[in-house]
């Protein structure tokens, strides 16, 4: 350990996972570490339920086997796969965390037997979908991690509407049939819909008069006599924002969002959004878990760095304001910049807010979506009185992380009481009934240090969001604060077609 890297990285959330995979395609000698035994931080997925001690498995993975592994990309009727020729061979990749639910959440006792096995759980601490067009799976592509995941395609996206949910319309189509509007809103959202989806900034005749710099998107939704609930839902199932701060600014990132939704969902069907099989653990183990030699991931084995877990972070070594080095078990490994999430810097965040999460436990799907095994459902804030939206994400055995006929449904908020529950009872209320539930309120966090003159540069924490585009936008930030410029997928590719060659297609 005491050697010399250009960047070392602090956690195993997936931020700081993809921020060191990127480093290590640009060419940076990367030093990644966790005090914990288990990789992914906050976005870890737990297994077993039960407190069982079981050993952590892992796979060296044969130099030729390395050579030769390529990107598959296969589609069902459920969903897409990325899978790699070690896992068509049968090579077994272990599993995502040492930690159980039951203990994490200090409820006693052990699971009923109707739960299954423990061991045919993988359950998220922070749950979240990926677009499917959207910028983490370009990320996960140019880090090459997708050759150890398969994904399968969200079911549906649903929306809140006067205690019901409703499927959320993104097609003209889907606008034209949908039961969430009346005969005239429809026309009127379906005109909305062609004109967003045939403008371009760079062609007038498609703007109708919108300046895409100045017009405001609540000019837009005006522009075609939209109502409160068609833009709530506009707003917060398409466009995804939280809040309704979006409205009184130019409307072009809204537009482009929309596209994005539009675009993600026309990828596969069914939704915008994809899940990795076996949980969300899986990503930041598509970086971490799999060894090509021992104790070094396929993109460390390429530039000589390497993940260590269980190493206790004893001090961030400064000279003169900036970041040297990192002292664990005695050792110095020097570097020039650090990576980390809030927990290894307390004095270098504040505090912001904080979320709660509620994981529900069901032997049921969500009602009124038709039996589907998986699904997202956004409660915007207006439906609810609130100042932030609700989101509820379901996944299944289907996607390996629960027990055959069981599901998980996940809740989540921004905090604005003292009595968080009863803010996320309009979500428990279609979850209903409810086997078992594990509830946490998390601290939010946000540097105080942009990591300017120290050279420390702090990840944000997970949102309540249902999805990665709020991380995406934190990973783009840290990028450009670490190398002055901004994140170019276009550059990035290329640096990954000269260091994978054919094995990056």
């Amino acid at each position: 350990m005491n050697e010399e890297y250009d960047v070392i990285v602090l956690g195993t959330g997936l931020t700081e996972c993809i921020l060191s995979g990127i480093m290590s395609v640009k060419g940076k000698k990367v030093l990644h570490m966790d005090r914990n035994s288990y990789y992914g931080a906050e976005s870890a997925s737990i297994t077993p339920l039960e407190d069982v001690s079981r050993p952590k498995t892992s796979v060296n993975l044969p130099s030729v086997l390395r050579q030769t592994v390529c990107l598959c990309v296969s589609i069902d009727g459920d969903g897409v796969g990325f899978r790699s020729r070690a896992c068509k061979l049968g090579v077994s990749l272990g599993s995502a965390s040492s930690l159980q639910l039951y203990q994490r959440f200090h409820l006693p006792g052990t699971p009923p037997e109707s739960m299954g096995k423990g061991r045919d759980w993988n359950v998220d601490l922070v749950p979240k979908f990926l677009m499917a067009n959207g910028q983490l799976v370009r990320m996960l592509l140019i880090t090459q991690v997708t050759r150890y995941l398969d994904f399968k395609v969200i079911e549906g996206s649903y929306v809140y509407k006067g205690g019901k949910i409703y499927k959320v319309p993104s097609t003209e189509t889907e606008a034209l049939a949908s039961s969430l509007m009346g005969l005239f809103e429809k026309r009127r959202f379906r005109k909305f819909l062609v004109f967003v989806a045939n403008f371009d900034e760079n062609d007038p005749k498609t703007m109708e008069g919108v300046d895409p710099k100045k017009t405001t998107m609540r000019a837009i939704f005006q522009k075609f006599s939209l109502g409160q609930e068609v833009i709530d839902f506009t707003g917060h199932s398409l466009a995804l924002y939280r809040t309704d701060e979006y409205l009184d600014q130019p409307c072009m990132d809204t537009i482009n969002r929309i596209k994005l939704y539009s675009e993600s969902l026309a990828r596969y069907g069914k939704s915008p959004y994809l899940y990795p099989l076996y949980g969300l653990g899986e990503l930041p183990q598509g970086f971490a878990r799999y060894h090509t030699p021992p104790g070094f991931t396929v993109l460390s084995a390429i530039f000589g760095g390497t993940y260590m877990l269980n190493k206790p972070i004893e001090e961030i070594v400064m000279e003169n304001g900036k970041v040297v080095g990192v002292k664990s078990e005695g050792e110095i490994a020097r570097c020039k910049q650090l990576i980390c999430d809030p927990s290894y810097v307390m004095d270098r965040v504040k505090k912001v807010g904080q979320v709660i999460r509620v994981i529900c436990i069901l032997s049921h799907p969500i009602a009124n979506t038709g039996d589907i095994n998986s699904c997202q459902i956004i409660i915007p804030q207006n439906q609810v009185n609130r100042k932030h939206d609700i989101y509820v994400c379901m996944i299944s055995f289907a996607h390996n992380v629960a027990a055959a006929g069981k599901y998980i449904a996940i809740a989540s908020t921004t905090v604005e009481t003292n009595e968080p529950e009863k803010e996320i009872k309009p979500a428990m209320d279609l979850l209903e009934p409810i086997e078992q539930k594990f509830v946490s309120i998390s601290d939010l966090y946000e540097p105080t240090d942009m990591g300017t003159e120290s050279q420390i540069f702090v990840s944000r924490s997970y949102d309540a969001t249902t999805h990665f585009e709020t991380t995406c936008a934190d990973i783009k930030d840290i990028y450009k604060r670490m190398t002055g410029s901004d994140f170019d997928f276009a550059e990035m590719e290329r640096k990954k077609q000269d260091i994978f060659g054919d094995a990056a297609e």
